[in-house]
C-alpha cells in the first residue's frame, strides 16, 4: 500500500506541474486529470493482455501437436453436406454383425478410382487404430469417442495431371445411430475440427475444398475433394464426378453387406456395362497395413448406393 501511494504521488507531481497550471487547472482538477490518465492506462494494458492471451490461448481452430505448420491453412473444407444410411445397409447397422476390422488393402486396394471422365490415382493411404490420430480438433476427437470409433482408414488420390485431388476416410463406428449422430455433428464441427490430410508432395488441399459424408450402416465415409491449386471450381471443373470417383472406395462396404446378408435375389438395378468391378491391384505399401479381411473374398455387389443429389456411383 505504501509503495502504491508513493507511485501515485510521484505521478501526480509529474503531471501537476507548470503545464497543467498554465492550462488553468487548480490542484483538485489536476488530481482528477492524473487519476483519469492512470485509469485509462490500466484499461489499455488490460485490453492488450486480453488480446495476447486470446492469440496464444486459441481463438481459432486447435491444431494437433506435431502437425505441420501449414495444416490449419489446408485443414478445413469450404462446405460440407451429409446423407443418412440407406436401407441397403441394414444388415450392417451394428458392428456386432460385422466385427472384422477394416484394412487398407480392403478399402484402397485398387490403384485407380474412376467415374465418368475423372480417373484418380492412389498416392498414399494409412490405417489408424486410434481414431483421434486421423483427425484434428478436440471436439471431433470427443465426437469420435462417443460414436465408439475403433479405427479409421484414409486414402489420398490425385488425377494424373495433378490438377485435382481427393481424400477418402472411412470410420468404423459402433452403430448406424452413432454414425448418423456423428454426421450431424460434422455439419458444425467441420468449421473448427476436421480430418487430417495425408501428406504427399504431389497433392495438398488449398484455400477451397468441398466435403461430404455418407452413412453406410455403422460406417461413416467422408469424401474430401478440391483442386490442388486451391481455386474454386469453374465451369470446366466437374466436382460431381470427382466426388463420385473417390467414393468408389465404398465398394468395400458393399462387399461387407454381401458377406453378412448374401447376394440380393432381386437387385435394385439391372447390371450394366458400368457395373463391372475394378480389377484388383497391388496393395498399398503402408507400414502396418494388415491383410485383407475375409469380407474381401465375398462377391462384389453390383450396385452402389445412389447419392441423394447425384446419379448412382458404380
Amino acid at each position: 500500500m505504501t509503495k502504491r501511494k508513493r507511485r501515485s504521488s510521484a505521478t501526480a507531481e509529474r503531471w501537476a506541474g507548470p503545464t497543467l497550471t498554465e492550462l488553468g487547472l487548480d490542484d483538485r482538477q489536476q488530481r482528477v486529470f492524473v487519476w483519469s490518465v492512470t485509469a485509462a492506462g490500466v484499461l489499455v494494458i488490460a485490453l492488450v493482455l486480453t488480446l495476447v492471451v486470446n492469440a496464444l490461448g486459441g481463438g481459432g481452430p486447435a491444431v494437433p501437436t506435431g502437425a505441420s505448420a501449414d495444416i490449419a491453412g489446408q485443414g478445413l473444407p469450404s462446405s460440407f453436406q451429409s446423407w443418412p444410411s440407406l436401407k441397403e445397409f441394414a444388415p450392417i447397422a451394428d458392428r456386432k454383425a460385422d466385427s472384422a476390422p477394416l484394412s487398407v488393402q480392403e478399402v484402397f486396394g485398387a490403384r485407380t478410382l474412376s467415374a465418368g471422365k475423372v480417373t484418380l490415382r492412389r498416392l498414399t493411404s494409412r490405417p489408424d487404430q486410434a481414431c483421434g490420430g486421423a483427425v484434428w480438433g478436440a471436439d471431433l476427437v470427443d465426437a469420435l469417442a462417443e460414436a465408439g470409433c475403433t479405427q479409421a482408414v484414409r486414402g489420398l488420390y490425385a488425377t494424373a495431371d495433378g490438377v485435382y485431388m481427393a481424400q477418402y476416410t472411412l470410420f468404423n463406428l459402433s452403430s448406424v445411430a452413432a454414425a448418423e449422430s456423428l454426421a450431424t455433428s460434422l455439419a458444425t464441427l467441420y468449421r473448427g475440427s476436421w480430418v487430417q490430410p495425408l501428406e504427399s508432395p504431389r497433392a495438398k488441399f488449398g484455400a477451397y475444398s468441398e466435403a461430404s459424408a455418407q452413412v453406410m450402416g455403422h460406417y461413416l465415409g467422408v469424401a474430401w475433394i478440391g483442386r490442388t491449386d486451391g481455386a474454386e471450381p469453374g465451369e470446366t471443373d466437374d466436382f460431381v464426378m470427382l466426388g463420385l470417383a473417390v467414393r468408389e472406395a465404398e465398394r468395400a462396404v458393399f462387399r461387407r453387406v454381401v458377406a453378412v446378408a448374401g447376394v440380393p435375389s432381386d437387385p435394385a438395378q439391372p447390371p450394366g456395362p458400368a457395373d463391372t468391378a475394378q480389377p484388383a491391384e497391388d496393395p498399398p505399401s503402408d507400414p502396418g497395413a494388415s491383410p485383407a479381411s475375409s469380407a474381401n473374398t465375398a462377391p462384389s455387389a453390383n450396385t452402389a448406393a445412389p447419392s441423394p443429389s447425384v446419379p448412382a456411383a458404380r
